[in-house]
């Protein structure tokens, strides 16, 4: 396929409307780089499925092709029991030219990025934080996505419904308030509205055994596990994650703590790759199932499982050729991606990792797990607000980076900072400069793994400016910013790819 020939545009009409022939063409094919672009929906059985779905391919005069599940869902469709359509990527929304797409995509994330679907936000709400009235966001929301914020919203619950009681054993009235129902009534009306089965027919049909619960993720190919997994290896916390096996076939282990509708909930996840299947497989703790939707948001955001490498090396691959399965390494939580950044100012990977132990051990709460080497949790923002500056030194940390730590520590627990991929980039980065002892190059490295912005670009960074062939210079990072605007609104993952190209990249 050609560099602009991406999956996106293939399926996409002059008009901009989805091409009927060419995602049938997909939908042979099963092409796993489509999935998440489009849906389709079989008029002679109501049920859509992604294009990846084995089933025997239908006729074409049979098929309906549609953009989101919502929009199949409110045309009377259900969703396929075997290909589970709750489970494909997310869409691009990055590449957006078109302002009221770009906002319509921004309140999308901002309910695709919440924690609890019990505290979804209401249209007004959501309206507010995006700057618009509720009436235009209702319309933006018709317009770009063929239903109402409303719609969207339920289609998205329903689906975290389904996975809870797909791959989890937790009774059914919590599965309801997990997916943001109010009652248990409710709950089954909806599910028999749209899916004319019962919530426990669903669980008769499909629950698995064995210890936690496994989900799998899918993700558009190509991937490159073994950089992903080579990463993550080198910058391991002791206490709170491992890596286990050998190359591709690695597992990556870890605690976790995940605060969710005003619960509190801690276990361990562990994931590893299924490249046959372009998935990622995560078994999750028992402790973790009823805030399933939470962690398999993090998860998705961690091993950037929804990127869209066709669009991206459109943009890139005349200067990073052959790197086209390299992702940005995301975050489960992105207080803890902060403090770890912080710790890696001006040290080596190492020694940052290092570091990054003894604060685990000194201020991390134990947890016990049957996995050997997972026994702490990450420290939360409280117990490193409380920390006393003599603490940190004690484990090596310097005066600078104390101050820094304990004001990042106090921001996040007052609930001045989130650091969460629904947050505004500019706005968090600028909220993370006026601290002490963070400067342009950890906001941009925040922003690039816990915001999961695709355009963060650490200008400042002497890896990437010799990367890019800089001399050291005054200009340096000056240079370096302009020459990366040929890359938005990829940067992020310019940054990686120059990481790893071992001569020096002069963009085009």
């Amino acid at each position: 396929m050609p560099a602009n020939d991406t999956p996106t545009a293939v399926a996409t009409s002059a008009s901009g409307e989805l091409d009927a022939v060419q995602c049938y063409r997909a939908l042979q094919a099963h092409d796993p780089r489509f999935d998440g672009h489009f849906f389709i929906a079989v008029k002679s059985t109501r049920i859509y499925c992604r294009p990846v779905c084995r089933v025997r391919v239908p006729k074409a005069v049979n098929c309906s092709f549609f953009r989101h599940a919502a929009q199949c869902e409110q045309a009377g469709y259900r969703p396929c029991m075997r290909c589970r359509p709750e489970l494909a990527p997310l869409a691009d929304r990055w590449s957006i030219q078109d302002a009221g797409a770009v906002l319509a995509s921004s309140a999308a994330r901002r309910l695709d990025e919440i924690d609890s679907w019990a505290e979804a936000p209401s249209v007004a709400g959501l309206a507010e934080r995006i700057g618009v009235s509720d009436r235009h966001l209702r319309r933006l929301f018709e317009i770009h996505f063929g239903v109402s914020p409303l719609q969207y919203l339920q289609t998205r619950r329903l689906h975290a419904a389904r996975q809870l009681l797909t791959d989890t054993r937790l009774p059914i009235g919590e599965v309801a308030a997990a997916s943001g129902f109010g009652s248990l009534r409710r709950f089954n009306a909806a599910f028999l509205a749209h899916y004319r089965m019962t919530p426990t027919r669903l669980r008769h049909e499909r629950v698995d055994g064995g210890e936690g619960s496994i989900v799998r993720l899918g993700y558009r190919p190509p991937y490159d596990i073994e950089a992903m997994l080579d990463f993550l290896e080198r910058r391991c916390v002791a206490g709170v994650e491992a890596i286990e096996g050998v190359g591709a076939s690695r597992r990556y282990l870890r605690t976790l703590r995940i605060e969710s509708g005003g619960r509190h909930r801690q276990g361990w996840i562990e994931a590893c790759f299924e490249p046959d299947r372009n998935r990622l497989a995560l078994r999750i703790d028992d402790g973790l199932c009823d805030v399933l939707p939470a962690v398999i948001r993090r998860i998705r955001a961690a091993f950037d499982l929804d990127a869209d490498p066709g669009a991206i090396d459109a943009v890139l691959a005349a200067d990073f050729p052959g790197s086209a399965g390299l992702r940005v390494p995301g975050a489960v939580d992105g207080f803890e991606l902060a403090i770890r950044a912080i710790l890696g100012q001006q040290v080596t990977v190492a020694a940052a990792h290092t570091i990054a132990g003894r604060l685990v051990a000194r201020f991390g709460k134990p947890i016990a797990t049957p996995r050997p080497g997972l026994e702490r949790l990450f420290p939360t923002p409280a117990s490193l607000a409380r920390a006393e500056p003599d603490a940190l030194g004690a484990i090596g940390i310097v005066r600078q980076r104390q101050a820094a730590i304990i004001a990042l520590a106090r921001a996040a627990d007052a609930g001045q900072l989130p650091l969460s991929p629904a947050e505004d980039p500019a706005a968090t980065m600028a909220r993370l400069r006026a601290l002490p002892g963070i400067g342009d190059w950890t906001a941009q490295y925040i922003a690039m793994r816990a915001l999961h912005w695709p355009d963060a670009f650490p200008a400042g960074d002497i890896a990437l400016q010799r990367a890019l062939g800089l001399p050291r210079s005054r200009d340096a990072t000056a240079v370096a910013e302009r020459a990366s605007r040929a890359w938005q609104p990829w940067r992020s993952y310019a940054v990686l790819r120059a990481w790893r190209t071992p001569q020096p990249v002069v963009p085009q």
